[in-house]
């Protein structure tokens, strides 16, 4: 079963994370806004993993002491759809 969300993302430069989701493998990511090249870097390395994988990765990334990175906020948003 797909799932889509717009997760509105918190301390950090992108505004929002587009995320679907197929049977627990991330099918699709795109940030909106944030650091264009590190942004689509990481979306396309979150393609095709399983979500659990993504979340063990990314989660706890922190950018300049903020507490937080496009992909600790994309382990977030991956989170939030269970």
């Amino acid at each position: 079963m797909s799932k889509k969300i717009v997760y509105p993302t918190s301390g950090v430069c992108s505004q929002a994370i587009m995320v679907e989701v197929d049977n627990d493998t991330v099918v699709d990511v795109m940030f909106v806004g944030g650091c264009q090249g590190n942004t689509q870097g990481v979306a396309r390395l979150a393609k095709g993993m399983k979500v659990d994988d993504v979340i063990a990765r990314l989660e706890g990334i922190d950018c300049n002491r903020k507490g937080t990175s496009c992909p600790d906020q994309l382990a977030k948003a991956l989170k939030s759809m269970r």
